[in-house]
């Protein structure tokens, strides 16, 4: 397993997990009408150097795409932790080797000081997943999320979490 840029060819895997509506299902943003060319836009739009977002692919041995891993919205030492990887890649180990990857990343390289997440709390599978691993939840009046897109009635029900230094 690694971590390594978004490439062209990771496109059509990418698109794999985007229109599994099980695994979509509770996510904030609707995948399902995302076609190949939003996807291959994304990746375009990841390889540029960015100060504001950073994303990566989470990679097989073989080097076959498994999800995306995120850290976006990078301001004042903040950045907000996404995660993303097809059906084939659950429950073998990529997606926390991808999430501690991508958050040691962002604290040692990026010198973040605090990398959060939320979920929502009827995604059940990711709450189980995050407590699990022993991350720690957090009130969202610890984090600035002004331009973030949250609503209000979002910010007070999902489960936040935080990785910090």
């Amino acid at each position: 397993m690694d971590i390594r840029q978004l490439e062209t060819k990771d496109a059509p895997f990418m698109l794999e997990w985007m229109h599994d509506a099980d695994l979509t299902k509770d996510l904030k943003k609707d995948f399902a009408s995302t076609t190949l060319e939003d996807a291959e836009g994304f990746i375009a739009y990841a390889c540029q150097a960015s100060e504001k977002d950073l994303h990566m692919a989470i990679v097989s041995n073989e080097d076959e795409y498994m999800g995306t891993v995120s850290l976006k919205h990078i301001h004042d030492g903040m950045a907000e932790f996404g995660i993303a990887v097809r059906r084939c890649a659950t429950g073998k180990g990529y997606s926390i080797f991808g999430m501690r990857k991508i958050l040691e990343y962002g604290l040692e390289e990026l010198g973040l000081i605090n990398i959060f997440w939320c979920v929502d709390p009827v995604n059940a599978r990711a709450v189980r997943f995050y407590d699990k691993n022993e991350f720690e939840r957090v009130s969202p009046d610890t984090l600035d999320l002004e331009g973030l897109g949250y609503e209000e009635d979002e910010i007070s029900r999902y489960v936040w979490y935080s990785y910090h230094r």
